[in-house]
């Protein structure tokens, strides 16, 4: 069902009530407690090299990485097309106006889910079954408290027009149904995305190239691992040195939306 789910007996009101107040906790500390739950997982659990060798390893980091990257592509495509401020007002849940341009005639929530496949592609790369298990379950959980509480606030501010979005788009799933002519009728607007979204992608790429980092140096120890290092310094240095460019062409305005 796409529509908002309205309980009836008291125990369930109580329930969802519960989720959102748990939502809005979570939207307001975010962005460190998302960042110190990831890390600890990440690097207080120990990565298993898929056969046991980096060579094979390669295989398993390299579709990890092409899951990351479709979420970040994802991201792109939505901040490109029709752009929804995020971080609501004082860390709290808020918004103007109902977004319903671009992808977000396709999906509800199609940022949240292109956060949830960039995290996937991380937990690939690390490869630990206990970070599959611990870090699959916080997050997805994290983000339907989170939904439910902009849901709740959406719900509580636009009424019937929010009600008749639910009905017509789906809460997790893309639906491609008109998809094609969604992406011709829209500009998309490269800068916007270059200048909204360049540190978060920045984050996960460098975090990879961490995990996948330690990984080596794990399985086959300091020494010979300098290779893997050298290569994964290099690129987060290359990475670092276009974060600086693209701020430096925010700081001179060369990047407004």
């Amino acid at each position: 069902m796409n529509e908002i789910v309205k309980p009836q007996d008291p125990e369930r009101s109580g329930a969802i009530s519960g989720l959102v107040a748990y939502g809005n906790f979570l939207f307001r500390y975010r962005n460190g407690l998302f960042a110190l739950v990831l890390f600890a997982l990440l690097f207080g659990l120990p990565p298993h090299p898929f056969g046991g060798d980096l060579a094979s390893d390669r295989w398993l980091d390299l579709i990890g990485l092409l899951v990351a990257l479709a979420g970040q592509g994802l991201r792109a495509a939505v901040i490109g097309l029709a752009y929804i401020k995020r971080g609501g007002l004082n860390k709290k849940v808020h918004a103007d106006d109902l977004v319903t341009d671009g992808l977000f005639r396709h999906c509800r929530n199609p940022l949240y889910v292109g956060n949830l496949l960039i995290l996937a592609g991380l937990f690939i790369i690390h490869n630990n079954p206990w970070v599959y298990l611990l870090g699959g379950a916080f997050f997805v959980s994290a983000y339907i408290a989170i939904v439910a509480a902009e849901e709740h606030f959406l719900a509580g501010r636009f009424g019937q027009a929010y009600a008749d979005f639910c009905r017509q788009t789906p809460r997790w799933w893309i639906d491609p149904r008109g998809l094609r002519a969604t992406l011709a009728g829209m500009r998309f607007n490269w800068k916007r995305v270059l200048a909204k979204d360049y540190a978060s992608a920045f984050t996960w790429i460098v975090t990879a190239l961490a995990v996948m980092a330690w990984e080596a140096v794990q399985t086959v120890g300091w020494e010979a691992a300098r290779p893997r290092l050298e290569e994964t310094g290099t690129l987060a240095l290359t990475g670092l040195l276009l974060v600086l460019v693209v701020r430096w062409l925010k700081k001179r305005r060369l990047l407004r939306a």
